[in-house]
Formats: structure tokens, C-alpha cells, sequence
């Protein structure tokens, strides 16, 4: 009879151990979480820069470019700020007579990544269906009419069409955009409610996203 008891206090402190294990695991792990790092913007030039000669043409993304999205999670009671992003941004600008002609923008939404393999399957899989949507694309409707571009960022709003998970919503922007030696540099943030299109926020009981986050995109432009 003792041993029976004493194999039965065994388990039981196992088993109390792997629920406490499971209930304070996440809560360890949303403690040692911290916030992304803030969007990528475009900056000021130095001033003895000898900028690009003009604006007026077709302008391509190029390598150094960057797009992705930013939410607000709750883990386990824990807020956290969660950004994704990718390298893999195609697209082409037009600058006729100074002004924005157009502009789209295409992204891998599969090669956006986070701090977590295990998020970014799921919103591979679960939350944007990239078998079935692999890109997201933004296309400003123009024309817009540009400022002056020097080594000095300049605000420019726009108007445009962002597509997520094969649904298009008109969405406003506010670009800031600059002249470098190489060419213009644009970033920008687009907020988004997930459900205009389509989208299910995750709310797995231990982690939950907000009904609402933000497109941000930082785009190195060269002829």
C-alpha cells in the first residue's frame, strides 16, 4: 500500500509539473518577447550627395527594397508588436512631366517572415492561403502630382488599390519619398482591417491578433 501511494504521488507531481510547464511556457515565452523594430523609412541625404539628375522615367525596384505587415498580438496577456517582412518586392514607377503617372508594387506574401516559424506557417497557411494567393500587390491610382524631389524627405498622399488574399479594397497612403544618388527612395505604411478582406484574424485561446495592423514597405527605385 505504500508503494501504490507513493507511485501515485510520483505521477501525480509529474503531471502537475507538465500542466504548470504548459500554462507558464507561454507565459515565459511572451515575457521574453519584444517589440518589433520600427519600419524602415527613407532618410534625409547627406548634403554634399550629388543626387540622381532626374525623376521623369520608369523606375524599377530594386535590391534593398523591403514590404511586409505589422500587428498587434496578445500572448497570454502580453502585448507584442509583431512585423514581417520580405525582400522579394518586384515593381515598376512612372514619372511623366513631374507627376506620378503610375505605380504598382508586387510581394511574395510566402517568403514574409517573423521572429517565429511556427506564426509564419500558420499565416502562410492558415490566414493568407498562399497557395491559392501567393502575392499582394498596391497600385496607386494616378496621376499624383509630386513636389520637387531633393535629399530632403517630402510627404506625398496617395490614393490606391491593395490586393490581400485575391480581394482589392481602395486604400489611402501617405508616401515619403527622396532623392538619392542612385535614384528615389519611397516608404510607406498602409493601415489595413483585416476584414475588408477576407481576413480572419488568429485567435488560438493562448494567442490572439488584433482586428486591425498595418502594409509597410520601404522601395529603393532605379531607371
Amino acid at each position: 500500500m505504500a508503494r501504490r501511494r507513493r507511485t501515485w504521488w510520483i505521477v501525480g507531481g509529474v503531471v502537475a509539473l507538465l500542466a504548470l510547464g504548459l500554462g507558464v511556457g507561454p507565459l515565459l515565452y511572451a515575457a521574453t518577447q519584444e517589440d518589433a523594430a520600427a519600419a524602415p523609412t527613407v532618410q534625409a541625404q547627406p548634403s554634399d550627395v550629388e543626387l540622381a539628375p532626374d525623376t521623369d522615367g520608369t523606375w524599377t525596384v530594386s535590391p534593398g527594397s523591403s514590404a511586409g505587415y505589422r500587428v498587434d498580438e496578445v500572448l497570454n496577456g502580453a502585448d507584442v508588436t509583431v512585423a514581417g517582412t520580405t525582400d522579394q518586392v518586384t515593381g515598376d514607377v512612372v514619372v511623366q512631366d513631374g507627376d506620378l503617372s503610375t505605380a504598382q508594387v508586387t510581394v511574395d506574401v510566402a517568403s514574409v517572415r517573423t521572429d517565429s516559424n511556427q506564426r509564419d506557417g500558420y499565416f502562410r497557411d492558415n490566414v493568407m492561403d498562399v497557395g491559392t494567393h501567393p502575392t499582394a500587390t498596391f497600385a496607386v491610382r494616378g496621376p499624383v502630382d509630386l513636389p520637387e524631389l531633393s535629399g530632403t524627405p517630402v510627404t506625398v498622399p496617395v490614393t490606391g488599390d491593395l490586393t490581400l488574399r485575391g480581394t482589392t479594397r481602395q486604400v489611402q497612403a501617405e508616401l515619403s519619398v527622396v532623392r538619392t544618388a542612385e535614384g528615389v527612395e519611397v516608404s510607406g505604411v498602409v493601415p489595413v482591417v483585416f476584414g475588408d478582406f477576407g481576413i480572419t484574424p488568429p485567435n488560438l485561446g493562448f494567442v490572439r491578433v488584433e482586428d486591425r495592423g498595418q502594409v509597410e514597405f520601404l522601395l529603393k527605385l532605379t531607371m
